[in-house]
């Protein structure tokens, strides 16, 4: 049965009710349940953006069709949706069916599957197993698969894959990887998957699914659009811009695994200075605190906080401290924490979630009074002496054990609702600083759900290898996450575990890796450098070990020299890198591109991964491999191009040629018009 409500068109069919309505120019909402009334949540979703015109929506006994702008709808009274370009005709998105319900399909079936399978979680309560089918691929009706689709976007996963047409993706967080559930499609189309449930994307060459581990609802959101910009700026106006990046953000950021001592950072500092090196920020590390849920300097280590923001301050560098989401049992909140009911919970066994130095649970960040809780410390202990940037690490949760069916939020069971996890812990910080009358808001995140980005988030890549593999792994990771609605996006540069200073092998990596760093939304060298320094103290967090020196003099002279080549060079780009932030904040474009983004036209465009675009003038070519001392490059068609360094002619795009890379350059090509 087919009924609209105002720009909703409603079909039901025994217990489905299916919703489709306008969600922004040329987008819709789509969602399905089996309840007795459609959830309420909006997840990733703002408000409904202001739509031009009411959608035109016919019915007729066989079936239905909903029109917004470039995007219509079409539901059979069986109910099987195909979403189709409006102008075009194209079909964009066509649900999997095989099944007996409507013979008069084409696609009739005796195999009984349907596109949007409701399967019940056993105790679950109203809780299923979601299971949304699309076809692999769509045809004219002839039989012809016409142009191979290409998928991109959907968060980062540690892999090497640019299209990702044929990837099997866990739609949950873990250490390193975040699951933003956008995807762009080389056919004209963006789709989100407006779910928080742990589950799975299959994005097969045969079907395509996305399934829901346990949900109340079906609950997606497309958009039509006839080049990538347009998809990716709909799809910000739909969830979400980052705030403007403030100033400090647009140089270099000093970290390492860790700062031990006071005086030890500002050591650091204080010879940046003196070197007249740029440095924009430095980070203090984990364990400065006495125990994991006490969020305030250990005195012990930190004896005068506040005259260290002060120095650093006059030296103009900015302070990030590291905030953790656990509490140890032993620490002076647990208890209130506890009694008040701010901590995750478990379904069976002990009540621990992780065992890093400690029996810890973290803290619920899907429950607004833990929100303010951790917000009020950080406040009185970070905040009330200067410190405006907070590092917010272990934010997946990690987990010792990720069984994801044994967690529990306020906002329901970790397996229906645990990837928001990550988005809410932004939100506390951001909410924040926004009640102390800040705009300009930016925390570093090690992980994010869509939506993560309207409150500051600048994600990084996680605790990844210091290894060539890794390196390539992570270019991979800063396209997808620009594409998937994260424009704010960085790694540890050299990677983070091991890779020890004084090895030759070691600094090549290091300093291919840095040269790639400079040509990244931010800039930021962080670490655990082997060999590991003697323990400092006998309490707090002395026994989480220092590593090695990991400052940019640590690598040997020649090292030293290209990295202070490299920090001259984005600081010459600052303007430009604040036009690129002030782009991410009006219109979520990214600061990462991949080529097709600015050059849609160029098929080769759509297949060429180990380029990228820095904004719309900076042709990257990333040095990914060690020993490689040239290196083939595309320049794409429509535009000419000329070397950053090395020298050399102007090219003409639309063709390959080889560009040199001794080690103490990398290929960069700047863009000027055909």
């Amino acid at each position: 049965m087919f009924t609209k409500q105002d720009n909703r068109l409603i079909y039901s069919y025994d217990a489905e009710k299916l919703w489709i309505e306008t969600w922004g120019p040329d987008a819709l909402r789509i969602r399905a349940t089996q309840l007795s009334a459609m959830p309420s949540e909006d997840w990733a979703l703002l408000s409904p953006a202001p739509t031009p015109s009411d959608p035109d929506i016919t019915i007729t006994t066989a079936s239905a069709t909903l029109t917004n702008g470039n995007i219509t709808a079409t539901v059979t009274a069986r109910g099987k949706l195909t979403i189709s370009n409006a102008r075009t005709g194209a079909v964009l998105l066509e649900e999997y069916a095989r099944h007996r319900l409507d013979v008069q399909d084409p696609k009739c079936s005796a195999l009984n599957v349907t596109a949007r399978e409701f399967k019940p979680v056993p105790r679950g309560g109203d809780a299923h197993h979601l299971t949304v089918r699309f076809e692999g691929r769509v045809d004219d009706g002839s039989g012809s698969e016409g142009e191979k689709e290409r998928l991109f976007g959907m968060g980062q996963y540690q892999q090497p894959l640019f299209d990702l047409k044929g990837a099997d993706l866990e739609l949950a967080h873990r250490n390193s990887q975040a699951s933003v559930p956008f995807l762009l499609s080389s056919r004209g189309y963006g789709l989100l998957w407006n779910n928080p449930a742990v589950g799975r994307a299959v994005l097969g060459t045969n079907v395509t699914t996305f399934e829901a581990y346990s949900t109340r609802a079906m609950d997606y959101w497309v958009v039509a659009g006839d080049a990538p910009a347009d998809i990716v700026h709909a799809y910000a106006a739909a969830t979400g811009t980052v705030p403007r990046m403030p100033e400090f953000g647009l140089g270099f950021w000093q970290c390492k695994l860790r700062y031990q001592t006071q005086e030890e950072l500002l050591g650091v500092a204080r010879e940046y200075r003196q070197r007249g090196l740029p440095l924009d920020l430095i980070v203090i590390d984990y364990f400065h605190w006495p125990l994991q849920g006490e969020w305030k300097f250990d005195p012990t280590y930190w004896p005068h906080p506040d005259a260290m923001v002060r120095e650093l301050k006059e030296m103009g560098i900015e302070l990030m401290v590291s905030i953790w989401p656990t509490v140890d049992k032993r620490s002076e909140n647990w208890d209130e924490m506890v009694e008040r009911g701010l901590l995750v919970r478990v379904d069976r066994g002990l009540r621990t979630t992780m065992d890093f130095q400690g029996d810890t649970v973290h803290f619920d960040a899907t429950n607004p009074e833990a929100r303010e809780y951790v917000w009020a410390k950080a406040r009185q202990n970070y905040y009330a002496k200067g410190i405006r940037v907070f590092w917010l690490d272990e934010a997946e949760p990690e987990y010792s054990v990720y069984d994801f069916d044994n967690y529990r939020y306020h906002s329901g069971s970790d397996l229906s609702t645990g990837n928001i996890y990550p988005a809410e812990y932004s939100r506390a910080f951001y909410e924040g600083l926004r009640r102390e009358r800040h705009d300009d808001i930016v925390n570093l995140v090690r992980c994010a759900w869509a939506g993560s980005q309207r409150y500051g988030a600048l994600v990084w890549s996680g605790d990844i290898a210091s290894s060539w593999p890794s390196l390539r792994n992570q270019l991979a990771a800063g396209l997808h996450m620009g594409i998937a609605g994260l424009p704010w996006w960085t790694t540890d540069i050299g990677g983070f575990h091991g890779g020890d200073p004084r090895d030759d092998a070691f600094r090549e990596l290091f300093v291919r890796w840095f040269q790639w760093g400079a040509f990244c939304p931010v800039f930021r060298l962080h670490g655990d450098r082997e060999p590991h320094q003697p323990q400092h103290g006998t309490t707090g967090g002395a026994t989480c070990l220092s590593g090695a020196p990991n400052e940019v003099w640590s690598y040997g002279p020649e090292v030293y020299d290209i990295c202070k080549k490299y920090m001259t060079i984005r600081e010459e780009m600052r303007p430009y890198i604040r036009d690129l932030m002030e782009q991410a904040h009006q219109r979520g474009t990214p600061v990462m591109r991949p080529l097709f983004f600015e050059f849609p036209g160029d098929t080769r465009c759509w297949e060429t991964g180990e380029q990228y675009m820095f904004g719309d003038k900076y042709l990257v070519c990333p040095v990914m491999r060690p020993g490689v001392s040239k290196l083939k490059a595309y320049l794409p068609a429509g535009a000419r191009w000329t070397p950053l360094e090395g020298g050399g002619a102007e090219f003409e795009g639309g063709q390959v040629v080889e560009a040199d890379c001794p080690i103490e350059y990398m290929p960069v090509f700047v863009r000027s018009s055909a």
